[in-house]
């Protein structure tokens, strides 16, 4: 069975980190793709509190944690919540289950936010909208003080489009091959093949919920510069949106065979920085500081457990973060 880390957040506050779940001697238990999925959605739900405004994602992960919100507020542990669905279907999805829902015209602002993504980089970028999504899901989570992102541990890559599958740009329908091929042209360094999508019964083009097309960019290497390639992907005429979410998740929730794992994006003194949460990460942190600061002490002896409760803040520091 999966094992959930501790949680470990905060800048001001001493850490004290305790020894690792050890695994018991059961046999192991082998799950799911969407075993893993539901894992991390209901980890996610566990931030949401009674009166919050929810960004509700879409997709095969996003799914779970609509349904697990529907059953809480079922059994009355939460109240007062309103949802902006990111799709059509998540609207009728939440609507079966009970969400009350509104739109971003009478809530500009949201507490939260809550989907999957098709991939994750090791800085917490993304690529959504393999589901026809990508720019509906871009303003509602674009507006919420927190976004929380459920994934499995498949969807993690070292660089966006590394997966080898589909990165998303939704175009109006006018001359869109004459917009499908100058988003190849943009890329062409990298590989890029830029297809249509289409149904695949009948291979008509898929239609997204705003009326419009979607290309599907495939990158056979690393495009770069990610902050360049949306800029130069957005000044091109006819596009509408792309599938890259830049520097937006606050929250990552990780779901693999060996457990889960939290990460959080804090600003720190101007600088955007990455908390890793798993105990495992974080002890070898730690040994890692401890032996700095007894190497700057000329210590030989074992390090004092006092070594042990040291603010956060220092951890960034000494590790340049």
């Amino acid at each position: 069975m999966a094992i959930a880390y501790p949680h470990f957040i905060g800048s001001d506050m001493p850490i004290v980190v305790e020894p690792p779940l050890m695994a018991s001697a059961a046999p192991p238990v082998i799950l799911t793709q969407d075993e893993l999925k539901k894992i991390a959605a209901y980890k996610a739900v566990e931030f949401v509190e009674s009166g919050m405004v929810l960004g509700l994602g879409t997709g095969s992960t996003a799914k779970h944690a609509v349904s697990r919100i529907g059953e809480l507020l079922q059994q009355g542990k939460l109240h007062n919540i309103v949802g902006i669905p990111t799709s059509k279907i998540t609207h009728e999805q939440a609507l079966s289950v009970g969400i009350p829902l509104s739109d971003l015209d009478a809530h500009p602002v949201l507490d939260l936010a809550i989907d999957g993504a098709d991939e994750v980089d090791p800085f917490m970028n993304l690529v959504k909208g393999r589901g026809g999504s990508l720019l509906r899901e871009k303003m509602v989570e674009g507006a919420c003080k927190k976004f929380v992102v459920i994934v499995d541990e498949s969807k993690l890559v070292k660089h966006l489009g590394g997966s080898g599958l589909a990165m998303p740009v939704e175009i109006v329908p006018f001359c869109w091959k004459f917009t499908a091929k100058r988003l190849e042209l943009m890329f062409e360094e990298a590989g890029c093949v830029g297809k249509l999508r289409r149904f695949v019964g009948n291979g008509e083009p898929f239609v997204t919920d705003n009326g419009n097309y979607i290309v599907d960019l495939y990158f056979k290497r690393d495009i770069g510069d990610l902050r360049a390639a949306s800029d130069a992907i957005l000044r091109l005429a006819g596009v509408v949106e792309h599938g890259m979410f830049l520097d937006m998740a606050t929250t990552l929730i990780v779901a693999g065979e060996l457990g889960v794992t939290v990460k959080n994006k804090e600003v720190l003194g101007g600088r955007r920085v990455k908390i890793a949460e798993t105990s495992l990460e974080f002890i070898n942190a730690v040994a890692q500081v401890q032996l700095k600061l007894c190497l700057s002490l000329r210590a030989t002896a074992k390090p004092s457990p006092l070594l042990w409760l040291i603010p956060l803040e220092s951890y960034l520091l000494l590790f340049d973060l």
